[in-house]
């Protein structure tokens, strides 16, 4: 058998460059490039490798390791979950800024390779610079934490272990059920050890996406339930777009003339104005989404997961008659909520479903109620969204402004705070792909990582970043990456001096204002911090403005568009109101006990929404 002498690291590499998906007819690297924060642990093992092959796989240089992660999940995310990146790091801090980044990529089932480095195999010059040391198991390091947030993880400590590792990662990463973040930690002594691989492993290798088809007996179990609704109502969740389905279930709704209420990962999969299109579900939901769920006698959940933001604490189905069916790739997900399971590709379900309905579609008159519903809700998102002149706009009229500006082409990537909530609402997603909101793990900070990460995969797109202030100052390292790599975005960071979304919480479970919002910290007789965030974007590389009011961010607004490089506008926002019209009961759990008697009514609140739990 024929071989080829080459060090761990080396091997890596080209084996994560032999690697190829399909698709629409063409080929392409599975792998987009490497995100790299080098040190001890991997610049002279992956450093050296990935400088030999960066004509074949780029390597990207970023400022913080969790940004560069989340830069790599976004892209993922972005591509439909088809093509991916890898991040390395050295061992020690520089892996660990990850581990957030990979729970984030496992809760949203999306692929990641991390590549952190690791302490020595062969432990001869241990403790070494970063090691953690576990007096009672040697065999621990910092990487340990990866465990709990990956799909896959490995340690090689010989090389030999690393072609079937490889094998298996590749595996996860393609997988539509297993997909998800892999680890494989290199210790550096094994990253610069030569071995003899067989050539054919660094063939060129073409990845095609699994397309389950449906199991006859569910399929029947399912069409029978549908064919007997009365009141069918859809929810759309991120497996419609990772199976390519966008198109299916709007031809599919339309046809057969069910509503669609869309989860946060599956907004957008309908167009905002399609005739089906019943906006959000949920905790953020419309108010037509949610009267038709409550109302409903069957609910098809196709490819979500159904968390408790959608299910709002599983009290959205209100109609304790209704029948859950669901359509998942993953049957972990398809039994949820006691529903008839329907375990196949979202786009093949749905047309195995189509073929067995012959000429039915759902009633007239459940049509037409959702229709009535649909146009109240539009008048309550144009009222919410238009712009009332104030100098302290809220999150929904700069939202607005957003929207307008960004048109039908333009993509909105957000994720903590209160920002979600208003977006899932009111956003008008004028076609597939235009939304983006990391809000499964709903991690601060992923805002503009997150943005470079789509504008990367999705560069003929304008890309805007909404982000609050909290979540800019945990993380905005990556702007600088942005503008140094010439992907340009248009960031409007929302300034209302907190956490704004925390806060109203807070006061929602009957909580006084505190610690939230700077004027309620323990700091707050002193001198407040007046952060001049123009000033800090500015400085990253960014043009920036500070504008006051909705009709001067409009404005800035085109200058952004018209600019070439990363434009950044400052708003200040007021932290209180948010879009009361629509939502749904949330599961926070209010003390029993407390001296303030507003927690007191909480409590009687809380425990009356407990009773109504789908259990």
């Amino acid at each position: 058998m024929d071989s080829v002498r080459l060090t761990v690291a080396q091997a890596v590499v080209r084996y994560l460059s032999a690697q190829y998906v399909e698709i629409d007819g063409q080929e392409l690297p599975l792998f987009a490039g490497v995100w790299a924060i080098f040190g001890h642990g991997n610049v002279a093992g992956m450093g050296e490798a990935l400088h030999a092959a960066r004509d074949l796989l780029p390597t990207y240089r970023a400022h913080n390791e969790q940004g560069m992660a989340h830069a790599a999940i976004a892209y993922a995310k972005a591509q439909g979950r088809r093509r991916m990146m890898a991040c390395t790091t050295s061992i020690g801090p520089g892996a660990v800024n990850m581990v957030t980044a990979a729970a984030l990529a496992h809760v949203n089932r999306l692929p990641v390779l991390l590549l952190p480095g690791d302490v020595f195999a062969t432990r001869a010059p241990d403790p070494v610079l970063q090691q953690v040391e576990r007096f009672e198991d040697a065999t621990v390091s910092a990487n340990d934490c990866f465990r709990p947030v990956s799909r896959f993880w490995d340690r090689i400590t010989r090389p030999e272990q690393l072609m079937p590792s490889l094998r298996r990662a590749i595996q996860v990463l393609t997988d539509p059920v297993e997909c998800g973040p892999v680890t494989l930690c290199l210790p550096q002594d094994v990253q610069a050890e030569a071995h003899d691989f067989p050539v054919f492993v660094f063939e060129r290798t073409v990845r095609r996406t699994r397309r389950p088809e449906p199991d006859r007996d569910e399929l029947a179990a399912v069409t029978a339930a549908l064919r007997g609704a009365k009141k069918p109502l859809i929810v759309a969740g991120g497996g419609v777009f990772y199976s390519g389905a966008c198109d299916a279930l709007a031809d599919f709704a339309k046809r057969r003339g069910i509503p669609v209420a869309e989860t946060q990962a599956g907004k957008g999969a309908l167009v905002w104005d399609h005739p089906c299109n019943v906006g959000a579900i949920g905790v953020t939901g419309s108010s037509a989404a949610n009267e038709l769920a409550a109302e409903a006698d069957l609910v098809l959940a196709v490819g979500t997961r159904l968390a408790d933001f959608t299910t709002a604490s599983w009290t959205i189905f209100a109609n304790r008659g209704a029948r859950l069916a669901g359509l998942n790739v993953a049957a972990f997900d398809a039994v949820k909520g006691d529903a008839l399971p329907l375990v196949a590709d979202a786009g093949r379900g749905l047309a195995a479903l189509d073929a067995g309905l012959g000429d039915w579609s759902a009633p007239l008159p459940w049509q037409a109620l959702a229709q009535e519903r649909t146009d109240v809700w539009t008048r309550v998102v144009d009222r919410a969204t238009a712009d009332a002149g104030l100098d302290l706009p809220t999150d929904a009229q700069v939202l607005g402004a957003v929207n307008r500006a960004a048109g039908r082409d333009g993509t909105i990537v957000c994720a903590a705070g209160g920002l979600p909530g208003e977006l899932h609402k009111l956003w008008r997603s004028g076609r597939p792909g235009g939304y983006h909101l990391e809000y499964g793990f709903s991690c601060m900070g992923y805002e503009i990582a997150g943005g470079l990460g789509v504008k990367m995969a999705c560069p003929d797109r304008e890309t805007f970043v909404m982000v609050g202030d909290g979540s800019y100052m945990m993380l905005n390292s990556e702007l600088a990456v942005s503008v140094a790599m010439k992907r340009k975005l248009i960031v409007v960071l929302l300034d209302n001096r907190g956490y704004g979304c925390i806060n109203r919480l807070q006061n929602a479970c009957g909580g006084a204002p505190f610690n939230n919002l700077l004027r309620d910290t323990h700091y707050k007789t002193e001198t407040l911090p007046d952060i001049d965030f123009a000033g800090h974007l500015r400085a990253l590389g960014a043009v920036t403005e500070k504008v006051t009011g909705v009709a001067q961010l409009e404005q800035a607004l085109e200058r952004a568009k018209a600019s070439p490089v990363t434009y950044a506008i400052v708003i200040d926002t007021d932290p209180l109101p948010s879009t009361r019209d629509g939502g749904a009961w949330w599961d926070v759990p209010v003390p029993e006990l407390s001296t303030r008697p507003e927690v007191a009514a909480a409590r009687e609140t809380y425990v009356a929404n407990k009773a109504r739990q789908r259990r």
